[in-house]
């Protein structure tokens, strides 16, 4: 399934649940969505526990540019 269908997907959940149960319902589908979300990030290895808690600056691919390391490493 594309994003653009999963995104058309919560959309209308989205919708359906702000106008039928007013803005509380929209409130937790919307939060309920981005927790799934996540846990869905977790299940499929794209996040870890640790990214949530480690300070910025020194998560995965920060602070050395791979392509320039590898420039230079290439010209020796």
């Amino acid at each position: 399934m594309s994003m653009a269908v999963v995104g058309l997907v919560a959309g209308m959940a989205l919708g359906f649940a702000g106008y039928f149960g007013g803005f509380g319902a929209f409130l937790v589908v919307a939060a309920l969505g981005a927790i799934g979300f996540v846990a869905g990030r977790f299940l499929d290895g794209d996040l870890e526990p640790g990214d949530f808690f480690r300070p910025r600056g020194h998560g995965r691919g920060q602070g050395r540019d791979r392509d320039s390391d590898r420039d230079r490493d290439r010209d020796r």
